[in-house]
């Protein structure tokens, strides 16, 4: 598929997602849901380019529900190892399964950069703290 098709069919695909997730973030809301169960996942990332990590992570914080936490990365000075994966923190609002998270994280990753599908994604690897840690609230003085 030719880079400008593939971007078109990305951005009309993520369209979609964007709905699907704003539909359920509003019947949550108006119907006064508690489905709400955070958790963070530390996704293990098969792209490897900047942009496409800025792309990615980009995509995961404007579907509703999800935000781009920060880029983890063991040897950002040393230049990046091969064989470890940067991770990717994501926490999502819907996370009651933390493993169904990164499956659909992993399904985002494959649809914008199809030559990831035949990395082995290492999800079984992946690090998820499920409650979510909850905020800390700086006392006024």
């Amino acid at each position: 598929m030719s880079g400008v098709f593939h971007s078109t069919w990305y951005a009309f695909w993520l369209v979609g997602e964007l709905s699907k997730a704003c539909w359920t973030v509003v019947a949550d809301v108006v119907t006064g849901s508690k489905k709400v169960d955070p958790c963070v996942v530390y996704y293990p990332l098969r792209v490897t380019k900047d942009w496409q990590i800025t792309a990615f992570a980009a995509s995961i914080t404007i579907t509703p529900g999800t935000m781009s936490l920060e880029l983890v990365d063991d040897q950002p000075s040393a230049g990046h190892a091969p064989d470890v994966p940067r991770l990717l923190a994501v926490h999502a609002v819907h996370g009651s399964d933390p493993r169904g998270v990164l499956a659909d994280l992993a399904a985002m990753e494959e649809t914008m950069a199809p030559h990831v599908k035949g990395i082995d994604n290492r999800l079984d690897e992946a690090r998820v703290l499920y409650p979510a840690p909850k905020p800390v609230l700086k006392e006024e003085k």
